[in-house]
Formats: structure tokens, C-alpha cells, sequence
């Protein structure tokens, strides 16, 4: 049973546009391997399984509130998880998923160092017209979030604009957590079901989750653009961690029955 409760955090990591999710617990930082192993396209439950099995491995399962009420979360300590990124043969993952542990590899830990100890992290060996750029991206990023008023989900514009703006402080992102973007994706894949179901599924939950957002609420849900780990873009319905007691409704109604194994 989990023995504490604890909120995650988005830890910037240098060069990438890919964080790590993290907390500190009684002075010790832990690293959540599910958003990492999703991170960098490995699986989650051949990984922990793998991890259990190590001598050098500390996992535990922490409780980490959202809007949706709390869950638990596994997650690895800063010497596990250091241990473990240097178990990743980076040329065995796939092309796009190859430069995120990379840079996990080389920036990953000072990262976490400098979040909660310095209270933000950048890349040390910027030179000045690398931080011109990154603030002059930011700045350019800012004002498409500003024309993008009405046309996307508002606190998907927020949340984004939050992280934009961290990102050119060398911070992490203060986000209100019900009001932080939730992808259908991302909650099938928090059901611990394997891609192969989620891949067959996820069609349909969504156009499920829309309807019941619809009943609910009266209008249809916004559209977000989301960037796909092959750097392509697509629209995708926009929801929010408020919008977890619902999604989790249309799961339990629809699919949850199906995914169930004897003990």
C-alpha cells in the first residue's frame, strides 16, 4: 500500500521537448516510470517487471491526487532511475524516441537536481544566442497562444501558454492539476491494458466520450492541436483532468468488464 501522497510535477529536461514527471518525497526525489517509459515509447509493465527483479531497484507506489480523486502511481527514486536510463541501449528505440533518452541520459539528473534544489533547470552549456533563441521561440509561441483565443479549449490555451512560458524561465509549469489537458490517449493508457487494445478501442471511446460530454455539458468539446512523437500534428477533442470523473464513466460502462483477468 502506498505509504504517502504527493503531487507530480513536469521537470523541464535541456534540449528536449519531452519532461519528466516527478515528485519529492520526505527530501527524496522520485520519478513516475510510467510517463517516462510513455516518454520514450517503452513498456510500462515489462519495465517494472524488470525492475523488481534488480537488487539496485527501489519502487514504490505513492498516491498521487487528481481531479478524478487519488491514484496510484509507480514510481523509481533518483539512483534507480539513473540506474535504469543507462540500461537503454538508445540505438535498440525507435528513431524518434532516440534523442528523448539521449538527452535523458546526459541532462536527465541535473534536471532533477537543479528543479528541486535551485527551483529550476536549463542547460548549463547555453551560450548567450542559444538563450536569445529559446526566449525569442517562446516569445513566438506566447502570441500564437494569444491569437488562439476562442478557437481552442481555454484552459488547454492556459496550460499550454504556462508551459511555454517555464520553459523560457528555465522552470517547471504551475498548473491548476483540474484544469490541466487530458487525452483520451493518455487516460486508455492508464488503464493498464496493453497498445494492441488500445489501438482497437480508442476510435470508439473517444466518439463515446464526446456524446457524454455533449449530454453533460450542452455543447461539444473544443479541439486541440497535439504533436505526435513523429512530429507530426493532428486535432485531437480537447478535455481536462475535471473532465476525469466522466471519461472514467464511459470506461466503466463501456469497456472495463472486458479487460478483466481472473486473480
Amino acid at each position: 500500500m502506498p505509504n504517502t501522497t504527493a503531487p507530480l510535477v513536469a521537470i523541464p529536461v535541456p534540449t528536449i521537448d519531452a519532461p519528466l514527471t516527478a515528485t519529492q518525497v520526505d527530501g527524496k526525489i522520485q520519478v513516475s516510470l510510467r510517463h517516462a517509459c510513455e516518454k520514450i515509447g517503452l513498456d510500462f509493465s515489462n519495465q517494472i517487471r524488470k525492475l523488481r527483479g534488480k537488487s539496485w531497484a527501489g519502487v514504490v507506489m505513492i498516491t498521487t491526487p487528481s481531479a478524478g480523486g487519488n491514484q496510484l502511481t509507480a514510481m523509481i527514486d533518483r539512483r534507480t532511475f539513473t540506474m535504469w536510463l543507462a540500461t537503454i541501449d538508445a540505438n535498440r528505440v525507435s528513431e524518434q524516441a532516440r534523442p528523448i533518452v539521449e538527452a535523458y541520459q546526459a541532462e536527465a539528473a541535473d534536471a532533477l537536481d537543479a528543479y528541486f534544489n535551485k527551483g529550476g533547470a536549463i542547460n548549463p552549456r547555453a551560450d548567450e544566442h542559444q538563450v536569445n533563441a529559446l526566449i525569442l521561440q517562446a516569445r513566438s509561441q506566447m502570441e500564437l497562444c494569444q491569437s488562439a483565443k476562442g478557437l481552442i479549449h481555454p484552459d488547454h490555451l492556459e496550460a499550454k501558454a504556462r508551459v511555454v512560458l517555464a520553459r523560457g524561465l528555465g522552470e517547471g509549469a504551475e498548473l491548476d492539476p483540474a484544469r490541466a489537458p487530458l487525452y483520451c490517449k493518455d487516460f486508455l493508457a492508464s488503464k493498464n491494458v496493453s497498445r494492441a487494445r488500445i489501438a482497437s478501442i480508442a476510435s470508439q471511446f473517444g466518439k463515446k466520450a464526446k456524446k457524454a460530454y455533449v449530454e453533460a455539458n450542452g455543447i461539444e468539446p473544443q479541439k486541440y492541436p497535439l504533436t505526435l512523437p513523429n512530429g507530426q500534428t493532428r486535432e485531437v477533442l480537447a478535455y481536462t483532468e475535471a473532465d476525469r470523473p466522466l471519461l472514467e464513466e464511459v470506461w466503466q460502462e463501456n469497456y472495463a468488464p472486458l479487460t478483466l483477468v481472473p486473480a
